[in-house]
């Protein structure tokens, strides 16, 4: 993969980025920032997710970060505070989540005569940027201490199996052990933001809520009879205690040694919701080759991987006779909440119409669509199997 591609939505399996790439600059004056590093040595990596920008580096003292950039529009320092008070509450009850801090800047070029990696004088610990010019905008950056483990899913697509049934196994240990930590944790739920996971208990109200709460959402649904289009599934939460979780698990948001998790990573999506949603949510992101079936191709459903997943996560955490029963119907609603939130990310902050479309068409409903088959039916039925026996 060239540096400057990243995954693609659906026309290409890579793209073009919609940001542009982090300079030496810029990193080394967010590191200033938030860390108060020595200067940049070297860019070891750059990441190929589409949504942001991030870059692993090296400091010249031999101390690994990963900075990564946003748009304000995206998340601003408040919705940032919101997922690291939940990571620092994670790391405070054992689960190895790594320290972030973020800062507040635009996008910088050097001044004449700057060499790329040193601090330009009088920027030493300051939060403020140069500003380029007004179509850059405000972005936020975020400056991590690099986990502990090996990131060998970064090369993969986000909703890729586990190699193996073993890393599933140990993820789902990981998640059962992150939902026991995150008891306490008694923030209210985060407004409706763009690229942000939510709750809902069937198709009409959810597309409902988001119409209700996203203007680009609402004419973007307004100008086709969606209603017709959606499936309808639906489940009762009666029983089931709300909690703060992850929203995005899946592996190339774990760090690993051998199958052991050993960082946990990637709270953008984190949010008030239930434990078994979340758990519905790693299975829904990972069981199913979701890449191939938008290109017409086989499901290559995971069942083995499935059952290891639930199972590992029940050797932690023990699953409630109500989460039971709503583990398997759940899993065709999880994807909703985060996919409309996409689709107003697409239309408000990267001007992508085209990426919207794709979002609703291959996402959104090819999601729905596939659990109405006789294949979603099946695996629901595996789900079901393994969250009773």
């Amino acid at each position: 993969m060239a540096d400057e591609q990243v995954f693609g939505m659906g026309d290409d399996p890579l793209a073009e980025p919609t940001w542009p790439a982090l300079t030496d600059d810029e990193i080394a004056r967010a590191v200033a920032a938030t860390w108060s590093g020595r200067a940049l040595a070297a860019i070891e990596w750059r990441g190929a997710r589409p949504l942001s920008s991030t870059v692993g580096v090296r400091l010249d003292g031999g101390q690994r970060l990963v900075v990564k950039r946003m748009p304000m529009r995206l998340r601003d320092v408040t919705a940032l505070a919101e997922e690291h008070r939940f990571m620092a509450h994670l790391r405070d009850r054992g689960i190895p989540v790594p320290e972030v801090r973020a800062a507040v800047g635009v996008r910088a070029v050097p001044p004449p005569g700057h060499r790329d990696g040193e601090l330009s004088p009088g920027s030493g610990g300051s939060d403020e940027f140069r500003r380029v010019d007004d179509r850059v905008g405000e972005f936020v950056y975020e400056v991590h201490r690099v986990g502990a483990g090996e990131d060998r899913y970064r090369a993969d697509f986000s909703w890729s199996p586990y190699r193996d049934s073993d890393d599933a196994v140990r993820a789902g240990v990981m998640l059962g052990r992150l939902h026991s930590a995150a008891a306490g944790f008694d923030a209210p739920a985060r407004p409706a933001r763009p690229l942000l996971a939510s709750m809902h208990g069937d198709v009409v109200s959810a597309f409902e809520w988001h119409i209700a709460r996203r203007p680009s959402v609402a004419g973007f649904l307004g100008e086709r009879n969606w209603r017709a289009e959606v499936p309808e599934f639906r489940v009762d939460f009666a029983g089931v205690a709300p909690l703060w979780t992850h929203g995005d698990w899946h592996a190339t948001n774990l760090l690993w040694t051998g199958h052991e998790v050993t960082s946990v990573i990637d709270f953008g999506l984190a949010d008030r919701t239930t434990a078994v949603f979340d758990l519905a949510t790693a299975i829904e992101r990972t069981a199913v080759d979701w890449v191939s079936l938008r290109d017409g191709g086989p499901a290559h459903v995971r069942a083995d991987q499935v059952t290891a997943l639930i199972q590992g996560y029940r050797s932690e955490r023990t699953l409630s006779t109500a989460e039971q029963n709503l583990l398997p119907n759940l899993l065709p609603l999880v994807h909703i909440g985060y996919e409309l939130s996409e689709i107003d990310y697409f239309l408000t902050i990267a001007d992508d119409p085209r990426n919207a479309e794709i979002a609703y068409h291959d996402w959104l409903l090819g999601h729905l669509r596939w659990h109405e088959t006789a294949e979603g039916r099946e695996l629901r039925d595996v789900i079901r199997h393994a969250s009773l026996h």
